[in-house]
């Protein structure tokens, strides 16, 4: 027995010896104590509800009659119901004697909904970021909700300031209003933009190239300074393309952190760049997998080796590789450069792969969106046809032709997609339709022409056949027009274009009085009809025919101008006289056309050359040979600017004698005139030959002295002229082009000249006292043309007028035996002076604004003349404006 208590003693502390060398294990967490519980629940009794039903609000939690209950199944069935966000309130009581007392107040309902202090951001901008509505349930969750929408509205505005404060106001029947007070604060702006890392190029340059700029006060009228987000990542691609186009090919963009000032109103912007080192182009080549579309084929690429490598050079040749497959037929053709860049000597190889594809036939040519306008009037301007051979050259031409239509939308584009078979190809367009009629109701005010109003209708889709139709009237306070026209461009579907129009057309002139005032001098009135025609020569030149027909009556005020009957030189001038009368004209014309141009509404390239030629003498009284020819290019200089050339010049020959000494054969309705719109700087009609006619001082006894405020201005327009302009238009950012703002710089030449040179009426001293004498232009007339006579000092009436030889007027009748003395009409001394007829230049520059702005069309011009000729009217600011109603 003892030996075996010791061994078992000693077995016994073997494992405590274990155990107390082995890590001690974790305390197992007590198990929780069960809640006590409280009873049974004998009810469950809602009160204070008014909309919901006591069911439903006991159906919200897991408390039964019948069953037990504890503290923690109450706290729970109160978080449940505070859950629901129904009630504004719950309380839960009995607990001690188990019949349940769940007293509520409901949430109230939303009467509505108010915004206060939103300026910048109109009701319906803000309103659909909103989900409460009124009649729903008021809950606190939905309104942070809404709070947080509506600043992350702002935000996108770029107004990180701004704070919205709701407030609940209670009303009647448990209903409230809920208000939203905006404090908007002001826009965030781009303080400072940092770059850390740059060495190649300094701070400012690598600024210039980004979309976002610096905050300064210069930039009032530019959103390019507000912070945005995108356009953070857009200003990191911008870095990235111009570090790739100076040769850095292992350039990156490390990080970007825009930073909010502690006033919540500016950011300040922080790029961390590596730029890597600077490569050039090493071996350049062109490799083709299609069989008869070889490098030698291709022509040379721009790029060359030795010269800094340039991504764009890359991408352009790709594209220019895509298109000249795309001429050879091969609209799949695909083109992958492949780069071995050598890190030790800097150069970055370059071999551009076509891979092989099959010559590619059109299948099929689709047109979706059309639903006024016809399938023909759209597939007769493609250059293609399905069943030709693919070529992405005529592809946009045919492009380019459906845009100038002016039917559908400007991004138009023909899509290229896979056909039934790898040779195959469909040409789908999908257009969409803009309205093409106009009515047009407009009143405004012009520089050139003070009031104007026009109504105008014009349908250029007629019928969806793409034909033209048009009638217009205008009336303003020196001209009046009315007009009716039609154009079929495919007559009877061939590549025909007819019209004719049918116009009255009646223009005052004007010279101006003293500099300013202006006044009334001829009158024109045309009537007539033109008819056209054309026909395309080959894809570009188009010829044009045409045959006009008007009768043309000139006449000046009789009472202004005319004497005894008969029209004065001394009061009109012998140029105008010489205008007067009712001429007919009848002309056949002719127009050669070259035109490339993407867009004839609003074109961003290509070029225009028009040569035209009128003859006048089938017939009528006139007999001339005019000739007019313009030119025009326009190109995309880069990053939205574009520029335009355009250079035109006219000559008209006369074909017959002057009926009268001293007056050019080339009528002065005829010839050519230049001035503002068309040559800003100066005034209408203010460029070329013209007659000033000064008062003399008679004041004094030198008949040179001349009154320079005492003037009048003619100007009489020249049988050749030239002009020329330089534009270029100048992108502006999204909101201003939404505005439809179009501002530009220009610079003008031009002359008029060519006209024989007038005779002129100038005083003599007729007397021979040394001072310019006024002259007898016969005897004064009443509105009925008889005779006036002035009644002599002692009679009644003294220094009146009367018809009466002698005597006086009385009951209708001459009365009396006094002779009155005629009454003569005399004319204050003056000088003419022929001015301005010579070739020499006159050259503007300056700035101009086009804005469709609400009250119509809208343009704008301040320019300079800096070099003018003696006799020229200049005018720096000039504007035209209209209303549509």
């Amino acid at each position: 027995m003892a030996l075996a208590l010791c061994v078992g003693a000693a077995f016994a502390g073997t494992p405590r010896t274990a155990a107390a060398q082995a890590p001690a294990p974790p305390d197992t967490p007590a198990a929780p104590t069960p809640a006590k519980s409280l009873g049974d629940i004998k009810s469950i009794n809602v009160t204070g509800n008014q909309r919901l039903e006591p069911e439903t609000v006991r159906s919200y939690i897991q408390l039964r009659p019948g069953a037990p209950y504890t503290t923690e199944t109450l706290d729970q069935a109160l978080k449940d119901l505070y859950a629901t966000e129904l009630f504004a309130d719950v309380r839960i009581t009995g607990g001690d004697t188990g019949d349940i007392v769940i007293a509520v107040r409901e949430s109230p309902v939303i009467n509505r909904i108010v915004l206060e202090g939103n300026k910048r951001l109109k009701e319906d901008k803000i309103r659909p970021e909103i989900r409460l509505a009124p009649r729903q349930i008021f809950t606190r969750s939905k309104v942070r909700a809404d709070v947080a929408r509506i600043i992350e509205l702002y935000r996108r505005q770029g107004r990180f300031a701004a704070t919205v404060e709701p407030k609940m106001v209670s009303l009647d029947q448990n209903r409230v209003d809920i208000i939203f007070e905006i404090t908007e604060g002001a826009k965030s702006k781009v303080r400072q933009i940092n770059i850390i890392g740059n060495e190649a190029f300094d701070d400012g340059a690598l600024r210039s190239e980004m979309a976002t700029k610096q905050s300064r006060f210069f930039r009032f009228f530019s959103s390019s300074d507000s912070y945005d987000p995108d356009r953070l990542a857009y200003d990191q691609a911008k870095l990235r393309q111009f570090y790739l186009t100076e040769g850095y090919a292992d350039f990156r963009v490390v990080s970007a952190v825009a930073e909010l000032t502690p006033d919540k109103r500016d950011f300040i912007i922080t790029y961390v760049v590596e730029e890597g080192e600077r490569y050039k182009f090493g071996g350049v080549k062109v490799e083709s997998d299609i069989r008869d579309f070889k490098p030698n084929t291709i022509g040379k690429v721009s790029m060359k080796k030795g010269d800094w490598y340039n991504a764009k050079l890359v991408e352009d040749t790709v594209e220019s590789l895509t298109e000249s497959a795309g001429l050879f037929g091969y609209a799949f053709a695909e083109v992958s450069p492949e780069f071995n860049r050598d890190k030790d000597a800097l150069t970055m190889d370059i071999t551009f792969r076509i891979g092989e594809a099959p010559r590619v036939y059109v299948e099929r040519i689709d047109i979706n969106g059309n639903t006024l306008t016809q399938d023909k009037v759209i597939r007769r301007e493609f250059r293609l046809a399905e069943g030709d051979a693919f070529n992405s050259f005529l592809v946009k031409r045919s492009t380019d032709r459906i845009k100038s239509l002016g039917f559908f939308q400007e991004n138009l584009e023909v899509e290229q997609k896979q056909g039934s078979a790898p040779d195959r190809i469909i040409l789908e367009t999908n257009v969409e339709e803009k309205s093409t009629g106009e009515l047009q109701l407009s009143a405004g005010f012009s520089s050139l022409e003070s009031f104007i109003a026009s109504a105008s209708i014009r349908q250029r889709n007629f019928r969806g056949k793409g034909q033209e139709l048009r009638a217009s009237a205008s009336l303003s306070s020196y001209s009046k027009s009315v007009e009716l026209g039609f154009t079929e461009p495919y007559l009877f579907d061939r590549t025909i274009a007819v019209g004719g129009d049918i116009f009255r057309r009646d223009y005052s002139s004007f010279n101006y009085i003293n500099d300013n005032d202006r006044n009334t001098t001829y009158q024109q009135v045309s009537t007539g009809f033109q008819l056209r025609a054309g026909v395309p020569i080959t894809e570009f030149v188009s010829l044009a025919a045409r045959y006009t027909f008007s009768i043309d009556d000139v006449s000046l005020n009789r009472n202004s101008y005319y004497i005894n009957g008969a029209c004065s030189p001394l009061l009109a001038g012998r140029y105008l006289c010489d205008a007067v009368g009712n001429r007919t004209t009848s002309s056949i014309g002719y127009s050669l056309v070259y035109d490339t141009l993407n867009n004839r509404v609003r074109p961003t390239g290509g070029q225009r050359a028009v040569l035209s030629q009128d003859f006048a003498g089938l017939g009528g009284s006139v007999r001339y040979l005019k000739t007019r020819a313009e030119a025009a290019t326009y190109t995309n200089i880069g990053a939205g600017f574009i520029g335009s050339l355009k250079a035109e010049g006219g000559a008209i020959i006369p074909l017959q004698t002057s009926s009268s000494a001293g007056s050019d054969a080339v009528r002065l309705t005829d010839r050519f005139f230049l001035g503002q719109p068309q040559f800003p700087g100066f005034d209408i009609r203010g460029i070329g030959p013209r007659v000033i006619r000064r008062a003399y001082d008679t004041s004094t006894t030198d008949p040179t002295d001349l009154v320079s405020s005492n003037s009048s201005d003619d100007s009489l327009g020249g049988r050749y002229y030239y002009l020329a302009r330089a534009e270029i238009e100048i992108p502006l950012g999204s909101g201003a082009r939404e505005l439809g703002l179009r501002p530009s710089i220009f610079a003008v030449v031009g002359s008029v000249f060519g006209v024989k040179t007038p005779t002129l009426e100038t005083f003599p001293d007729l007397d021979g006292d040394g001072t310019p004498d006024a002259r007898d232009i016969g005897q004064l007339t009443d509105t009925a043309g008889q005779l006036l006579y002035t009644i002599p000092v002692g009679q009644v009436n003294a220094g009146s007028y009367t018809t009466c030889a002698t005597g006086q007027i009385v009951s209708s009748s001459c009365v009396g035996d006094v002779a009155n003395a005629a009454a003569r009409n005399t004319i204050s001394p003056f000088y003419e002076e022929f001015l301005g007829d010579t070739w020499k230049p006159r050259l503007s520059v300056g700035f101009g604004v086009n804005w469709n702005s609400p009250f119509g069309p809208f343009r704008i011009d301040i320019a300079k003349a800096l070099l003018k000729q003696k006799g020229d009217d200049t005018r720096l600011f000039t504007f035209n404006i209209g209303t549509q109603f």
